[in-house]
């Protein structure tokens, strides 16, 4: 038991110009707390799924008013509380219908996160392959959805579809690179977004049913956050066991852990868009986003 535990999250000044995206600042958030819930499942050799459901708790409303951070999107609080319960729901959603636990063919494994942004709840599962060569394939991915009542559901499923793509993009392609405190690229020729050829094999998205007893919540935004941490924790273990010959060879867009310079404020590294942190800084967590993984 820890007794007592402070945790500080103070600014980070920015060297560097940092604009709008899509989903903000929850990309390096839910990157940030759901890799380490990843790796704590991991280390407690437990299942993942039961291992993210166990640190959410049973189902319960917290009034935002009581967190430390209490943003919720300039939502009235009454009708927007922070529901546990949604959020488990979709988790439970996802992994059945992706088929948690499965056996997969070798060199496979299956990735699970969840993350409330937007007022809606949102979790997925990936299957991602890794090639003997430390190659890295999506072969698919399930995201359910919880955003209150679903007035265009085919609406809602195409913009998730669109998260799962754009996710990938983030965790394989779209590498920013900055050099004397300017980025280096310029255009889509030299910033990779994700094309066919990345994109998830199979995207199955799962509507949870709600009401108008529910208010409304986001789509356009909340599928991004979960997809790169889902992925992400399920390659790492499959990289290191089938890639290590290849590791001197291997590019930085695949290393998105890693920071390459020891002077961040002078900006002259490689760093992915969806983790920008200097080699002492803590990446931000948040308490709302959840993963593990399964192997």
């Amino acid at each position: 038991m820890i007794p007592n535990l402070r945790v500080e999250n103070p600014e980070a000044a920015a060297h560097t110009r940092i604009g709008w995206y899509r989903s903000v600042s929850n990309i390096p958030h839910a990157f940030a707390i759901q890799s380490f819930v990843a790796e704590l499942a991991a280390a407690a050799g437990r299942d993942p799924k039961d291992y993210l459901l166990e640190l959410i708790g049973p189902a319960r409303r917290i009034d935002p008013r009581t967190l430390g951070d209490n943003w919720n999107y300039s939502e009235s609080p009454e009708l927007y509380p922070l529901d546990t319960g949604r959020l488990r729901r979709v988790i439970e959603t996802v992994a059945r219908e992706a088929g948690w636990g499965r056996k997969l063919p070798a060199g496979q494994g299956l990735g699970i996160a969840a993350h409330y942004s937007f007022v809606t709840y949102v979790a997925a599962v990936a299957q991602v392959a890794v090639s003997d060569k430390g190659e890295i394939t999506i072969q698919r991915i399930d995201i359910a959805v919880d955003c209150g009542p679903q007035v265009n559901p085919e609406r809602i499923r195409s913009q998730f579809e669109g998260a799962c793509v754009m996710g990938a993009g983030n965790a394989l392609l779209s590498e920013i690179t900055f050099k004397e405190g300017r980025v280096q690229q310029t255009n889509f020729n030299d910033y990779q977004v994700a094309r066919i050829n990345v994109a998830p094999r199979d995207i199955r998205v799962h509507l949870v049913a709600s009401d108008f007893n529910v208010p409304l919540g986001g789509v356009g935004e909340p599928g991004v956050p979960p997809i790169a941490p889902c992925r992400l924790p399920t390659s790492y273990p499959l990289r290191e066991a089938r890639a290590a010959p290849a590791r001197a060879g291997s590019s930085a867009r695949h290393r998105t852990l890693d920071h390459a310079g020891d002077d961040f404020s002078k900006c002259d590294q490689t760093t992915p868009n969806i983790l920008l942190r200097g080699p002492n800084e803590t990446p931000t967590s948040h308490i709302n986003s959840f993963s593990a993984y399964h192997r």
